[in-house]
């Protein structure tokens, strides 16, 4: 076991310290929640990167990220992240050519709209943090950055 790797037994509940700024717990009898409301835009932007990974990871190029697409993202965006994939021949929401094994979405704050960074892991010593920022009203994604490089 390496150093990063830590791992307790205490009570009957397992913890496992992964290195990565993380903890997974697990007990007998005792299952994980996750919470969210429609109308909380971290929700829909946690929800968005939550779905898009599954579409990537489960069909590739395949309709279901499109529908994504059209659904979370304002028309406008959505030709400028095309634009933006061709020039750089990646997938625009990712930032990357492969898919993250995790992410996790923060609330940035701002007051005209919401703004959030998302963290893909990549690999136990590789993250990307990219910038996201929702309208208010619409509930719509306008803009996908990398956080200090191009972002806002």
């Amino acid at each position: 076991m390496n150093s990063k790797t830590r791992i307790a037994l205490t009570a009957g509940v397992l913890s496992v310290a992964l290195g990565l700024g993380a903890t997974v717990q697990a007990s007998a009898g005792t299952p994980r929640s996750v919470s969210g409301k429609p109308s909380d835009n971290i929700t829909r932007i946690a929800d968005f990167y939550g779905a898009y990974i599954d579409a990537v990871t489960d069909e590739g190029s395949g309709g279901l990220q499109q529908a994504l697409r059209s659904h979370y993202l304002t028309p406008a965006f959505q030709k400028e992240l095309n634009a933006w994939e061709k020039k750089n021949h990646a997938n625009g929401v990712l930032r990357a050519q492969n898919v993250p094994l995790a992410w996790k979405v923060t609330d940035n704050g701002t007051a005209d709209y919401t703004e959030a960074v998302i963290t893909l892991t990549w690999s136990k010593s590789s993250t990307t943090k990219l910038i996201v920022d929702m309208t208010r009203g619409s509930h719509k994604i306008f803009h996908i950055g990398e956080k200090g490089i191009g972002g806002k």
